[in-house]
């Protein structure tokens, strides 16, 4: 019996090593989270509800879980990356890190939401937006263009998040469309005539209290707010600078699977689950407030539609977080 008890034993292992089903109430997947961890944990609850699969989340921001996995290489322990904006999953690719998104996951989810190289996918979106103080300007007083920040009239009237993700991710957009030299201007005017905040809420607040007129955030922190009390939001407006414009550029939240992934199928279908029906609804009906990307998926009904948004088209793997970095470092900003 015991001799029997043991080869049964070594059975087992041996069929757990191969298959994914017997692995996964044990070991599941772990996901580098950068996106808002609310949301990722809605995603991840209800993957691991209609699949049994476990799902581990560690979480950090775009960049530091970006450079954390440039660093780990293949002995990270992550299947998963998902961030808030796409420079960190340039980097992560450019590192050649990720495994090809299967292709059933891809065409989920429209070109302009996914890499070129069809190594990781858009899984949300949001959109830059000019948050205003309704008391102090009207309609006409507001800045066509997100380079007419820098001139002089709106020198200390407006904020940001400079050293903040998300404001980089814009910052990449307009280095995209508009060059080096631009940019370098335009950051230069940010440093001289920009109040500096520590994230958007912070700079949304600010416009609230009247501390300044404006500031440049993403959507969703204004809809948050007006979701609860709308304590630090009353007296604001949003201005959507549309036309194409640096300003109107739609940043896109990533998903990648690791090459080195030691659970690559799980990995792979929790890709899927996220930019497939089920939690593309999880952005329409929950408190995130961020795009839906998925083919036909409806967002929050809150939301002006994308399709108004007339944002610039950039290919989002290109969005280059270091060039952004030295530019910025560079103006003072980081």
């Amino acid at each position: 019996m015991p001799t029997l008890r043991l080869s049964a034993l070594a059975a087992l292992a041996i069929a757990a090593a191969f298959l994914p089903g017997l692995a996964r109430a044990d070991e599941g997947i772990v996901v580098y989270n950068a996106q808002h961890q609310a949301l990722t944990e809605a995603w991840a609850d209800g993957f691991t509800k209609d699949t049994g699969i476990k799902v581990t989340l560690r979480n950090g921001d775009d960049t530091e879980l970006g450079n954390q996995l440039v660093q780990e290489g293949a002995a990270s322990p992550a299947d998963v990356f998902l961030t808030e904006n796409s420079p960190a999953m340039a980097l992560v690719d450019n590192a050649g890190l990720f495994e090809s998104v299967d292709a059933a996951t891809l065409a989920q989810v429209p070109a302009t939401f996914k890499a070129a190289d069809g190594k990781w996918i858009g899984i949300a979106a949001r959109s830059t937006v000019f948050a205003y103080d309704t008391r102090k300007l009207k309609e006409a007083d507001l800045p066509q263009s997100l380079l007419d920040l820098a001139n002089p009239k709106w020198s200390g009237h407006w904020g940001a998040a400079p050293a903040g993700a998300d404001f980089q991710a814009i910052v990449s957009a307009l280095l995209q469309l508009k060059g080096e030299t631009e940019t370098a201007n335009w950051l230069k005017a940010v440093k001289a005539g920009a109040l500096a905040f520590k994230g958007n809420g912070a700079a949304m607040k600010a416009v609230n209290a009247g501390q300044i007129e404006g500031a440049v955030i993403y959507h969703y922190y204004y809809f948050g707010d007006q979701a609860k009390t709308g304590e630090n939001s009353n007296n604001v407006a949003l201005h959507y600078f549309r036309h194409q414009d640096p300003g109107a550029f739609v940043s896109v939240s990533g998903g990648g699977v690791l090459a080195s992934s030691k659970h690559a199928a799980d990995a792979q279908a929790f890709l899927k689950w996220i930019t497939g029906p089920a939690g593309q609804e999880i952005l329409k009906t929950g408190n995130s407030f961020e795009y839906a990307v998925g083919n036909g998926a409806a967002s929050n009904p809150k939301l002006v539609p994308l399709a108004d948004l007339q944002a610039p088209q950039i290919e989002p793997s290109t969005l280059n977080s270091k060039a952004v970095s030295d530019l910025m470092t560079a103006a003072g900003l980081l």
